[in-house]
């Protein structure tokens, strides 16, 4: 006779009853530790995120002094006139490139080739088509807000 089996049994009978318990138990021991140490590292997080709040609140308080000189030279007529003439001619530019695109689509003559427009191809023209508009009342706004604060464009 093998001795192999003989050995195997004298193993399994020398283990303690209910080990798949114990394994179980250590488990839940195991997750439930970890389980605390994600709680515990969350709330630190939390604590250096209001220390961090303090920092942030006082830098920008800090900043918000510096920033105000700072726009007065941003502000300037050197910088504010071309940025809006930039402004207003891409903005022109771009209406009047997306109404020569609806004439051309739209003439008698090329009727023949026209293809589908894809939704999506529409969907950027009006996006286009907003901003362009959007940026044009921004300037506007601006300007009259400019007259009214300086009293000169």
């Amino acid at each position: 006779m093998s001795t192999t089996p003989a050995k195997s049994t004298e193993f399994e009978a020398s283990q303690p009853q209910g080990t798949g318990e114990i394994a179980g138990a250590q488990g839940v021991i195991a997750w439930s530790s970890f389980f605390f140490a994600v709680l515990q590292s969350i709330c630190t997080f939390f604590a250096a995120l209001d220390g961090l709040r303090l920092v942030i609140g006082v830098s920008s308080f800090a900043v918000s002094a510096w920033v105000g000189s700072a726009l007065d030279r941003f502000h300037s007529d050197w910088i504010r006139i071309p940025m809006i003439v930039l402004a207003l001619l891409g903005s022109l530019l771009n209406l009047a490139i997306l109404m020569q695109i609806h004439r051309l689509r739209n003439r008698p003559a090329s009727q023949w080739r026209r293809q589908v427009v894809s939704p999506k191809k529409i969907r950027m023209e009006r996006v286009q088509m907003v901003l362009s508009i959007a940026t044009l009342v921004v300037i506007g706004v601006e300007e009259y807000l400019h007259y009214r604060t300086h009293y000169h464009l």
